[in-house]
């Protein structure tokens, strides 16, 4: 018995050493991810060199009146989606010194930096940036947070609408909630049951941790999400719309996304945004609360971030001309 017990505690000391490596390993692999960061995206529907500072040419907004802010040194390192990469880049073409560029894979020290939201808290979460600007951190992310004794903190800076689009050709324009629910627990699988046409429903979904899928979750709530097959996950919320839009007089697909992302960024003219409970989404039905799927758009930092350039840059959004830029970027500002 003794030998037996012995052997167990063995046993048991390995496991959990094993259990520690693999933990410390994880940590070790984000802390030490620099590496693989991707610093310009360049698919066909989305790329960052359209929205770069201090660049003639560049699609972001700029400020008419000269800024109430400037930082010259110990500069807040920014970070985002691909939805918001447009606001925080027009936030460095003001605020930041002339010449900040996008971080490259071999730069040190960079203060403009793009993850995407799939990596993008998980750097914030070790240091590597100081803001995030995004949508709600999924569960996992948050719980990240929780597991390194460190929390997040979610300024909100705008508003914007999660939307569901089909392809163009589809006859349906409008289906409510319920109708969606239904659709992406498998209730639904035919669009013959929403008023389309008598064809099986192939509904798209997102990779863990995007910030269109954590969306589309907390929409789903207590739902049972069915589980897509591999071909209806997609990586890059531009390759969902691809996806949808391709379908050339084939209407089967739905996808999900953000309003000015599929309107402006991409503007894919193959796709069409559905109204959610008769309400089409717009600047107008954001702004008054009437479309039903609104979400707000955060500047997020680490509560224990003392760095008061980090708290001046957050503060400074929520201003005038901070709320300048969101709202002429194309999303809805907060005052």
């Amino acid at each position: 018995m003794k030998k037996q017990r012995r052997r167990n505690i063995v046993v048991f000391i390995l496991l959990a050493g094993l259990c520690l490596a693999v933990t410390a390993a994880g940590r070790f692999l984000w802390k030490n991810h620099k590496e693989t960061v991707i610093s310009y995206s360049e698919n066909k529907n989305f790329n960052t060199k359209d929205y770069l500072p201090f660049s003639e040419n560049s699609k972001i907004v700029r400020l008419v009146d000269k800024p109430t802010l400037r930082l010259k040194k110990n500069l807040p390192v920014l970070d985002g989606a691909a939805a918001l990469f447009p606001v925080y880049s027009a936030v460095i073409n003001a605020v930041y010194p002339s010449g900040t560029r996008l971080k490259e894979v071999d730069d040190k020290n960079c203060a403009f930096v793009y993850n995407n939201t799939v990596e993008g808290y998980y750097y914030l979460l070790y240091g590597e940036t100081d803001i995030f600007f995004g949508v709600c951190p999924s569960e996992d992310q948050l719980a990240a947070f929780k597991e390194e004794g460190k929390e997040c903190k979610l300024t909100p800076i705008g508003r914007e609408a999660f939307i569901f689009f089909v392809n163009k050709d589809n006859p349906v324009d409008n289906l409510t909630q319920r109708q969606i629910k239904d659709i992406y627990s498998g209730k639904i699988t035919n669009w013959k049951q929403a008023g389309g046409k008598d064809e099986k429903i192939t509904a798209y979904q997102r990779n863990e941790d995007s910030g269109s899928q954590t969306a589309f979750l907390r929409f789903m709530k207590d739902e049972v999400v069915m589980e897509p097959p591999t071909h209806q996950v997609e990586d890059l919320m531009s390759g969902m719309i691809e996806e949808v839009a391709k379908y050339k007089n084939n209407t089967k697909s739905i996808g999900f996304s953000f309003r000015y992302y599929t309107e402006e960024m991409i503007a894919n003219p193959q796709v069409k945004i559905l109204s959610v409970d008769g309400i089409k989404p717009s600047k107008e039905t954001i702004r008054d609360g009437s479309y039903p799927l609104g979400v707000s758009i955060y500047a997020a930092t680490l509560k224990s971030n003392r760095k008061k350039n980090v708290k001046k840059l957050v503060d400074w959004m929520l201003s005038e001309q901070g709320q300048y830029i969101v709202e002429k970027t194309g999303y809805v500002g907060v005052k």
